[in-house]
């Protein structure tokens, strides 16, 4: 059944309303103990919408401004699954591409180790590549090619190994493939027909208000708002595969109802059901890890989707705070959005908050 989200009663989707109403109070607790100094989540069940709360500052330093519910974050990571992974199965589905194909022919003239690395492995990260390279002062073409140099540290195929750089490649990839650089692909093959109004790369200058504070950068020598965080992506002009993406809560939650409803939101489609069942499926078991297309799937040793939600359960964290985790089987989304690198990235308590907060979401499921 395809749903358009809409504001509702928890009760009416079979969930515990007291039970969500613990979420504020344990947001609160982390927040206190300098986790993140603020978060906006949503919750949705069967496209009702249960939770959309907002708390604690989206800056913190130079000066402090409280966070709003359309706060707009660095998603760092969350680019890879949606701008990049999505942007892929579209020229997927269109015939521009086979997931078979080698990445070294989209790159000619540059030598590579692995002449058989193919997208697959990019897409499910078991393409050896390492998973980073300080490279961030080489310019665009020094960038590529020292990927493409790179030593790969296993053979293709044979064990995940999450690499920035792989995703990288496939960002170039979608640009060499369509004609058309990755933020401008992604906005209107997917962000646009969806009504996404507020995600993007490089925002522009009028949102700065509105956008989420991250780190102190050192080499930068500012606190960051509204320029990509990672240091790579900064270096490829703010559009990169790996990060780059800046969204707010309601826009990831219309992303995450379009993939509960089979690739299809509000009349658009963007992805066929087919694609949606490829890319949300584990490709890599006994390989270390389980990964979809761009997907992490719920397994034993996935930490941040806590305990309760369904093995079919797939999700994405981002560096600076980020997370989204689609529940099939419960019918279910969980958007949790921080800034907990700001103004530091010495900071590691949102690995022990978020499996807590999904456990309150997901106990909160009467049926």
């Amino acid at each position: 059944m395809s749903r358009k989200l809409e504001f509702g009663s928890a009760e009416d989707v079979g969930m515990d309303a007291r039970r969500i109403s613990y979420l504020k109070e344990l947001t609160r607790e982390w927040i206190a103990r300098g986790a993140f100094p603020g978060a906006v989540y949503l919750i949705a069940r069967k496209g009702v919408i249960v939770a959309h709360e907002a708390l604690g500052h989206a800056v913190k330093t130079p000066f402090e401004r409280e966070i709003r519910k359309d706060t707009i974050f660095d998603m760092a990571s969350l680019t890879k699954v949606m701008a990049t992974a999505t942007s892929i199965m579209t020229l997927v589905e269109r015939g521009r591409i086979s997931l078979q194909e080698r990445v070294v022919d989209f790159f000619p003239g540059v030598k590579w180790r692995h002449k058989d690395v193919t997208l697959w492995h990019l897409l499910t990260h078991t393409s050896g590549l390492p998973p980073f390279k300080p490279i961030h002062r080489l310019g665009r073409e020094g960038i590529i090619r020292a990927i493409l140099e790179s030593e790969q540290l296993s053979k293709p195929g044979e064990r995940v190994i999450y690499s920035d750089l792989g995703y990288i490649l496939l960002g170039e990839i979608v640009k060499e493939v369509s004609g058309k650089s990755l933020d401008v692909y992604a906005r209107e093959e997917i962000f646009g027909p969806l009504g996404m109004e507020d995600t993007m790369f490089n925002p522009p200058d009028h949102l700065r208000e509105r956008i989420a504070a991250t780190e102190f950068c050192k080499w930068r020598g500012r606190v960051l708002i509204g320029e990509v965080h990672d240091e790579r992506a900064y270096a490829l002009g703010g559009v990169a595969g790996h990060a780059g993406l800046f969204s707010k809560a309601y826009d990831v939650a219309v992303f995450a109802q379009m993939f509960l409803n089979m690739g299809e939101y509000g009349g658009v489609r963007v992805l066929s059901p087919a694609a949606v069942r490829e890319m949300t499926r584990d490709h890599t078991a006994g390989l270390g890890a389980s990964r979809g297309l761009g997907w992490v799937i719920n397994s034993k040793n996935v930490t941040s989707s806590g305990d309760l939600l369904s093995k079919s359960a797939y999700g994405h964290t981002g560096f600076t705070g980020t997370s989204l985790w689609i529940d099939p089987e419960l019918e279910l989304l969980v958007v949790l959005l921080t800034n907990r690198v700001h103004p530091t990235r010495e900071n590691e308590l949102l690995l022990s908050f978020r499996p807590l907060f999904h456990n309150v979401v997901a106990g909160a499921l009467k049926c």
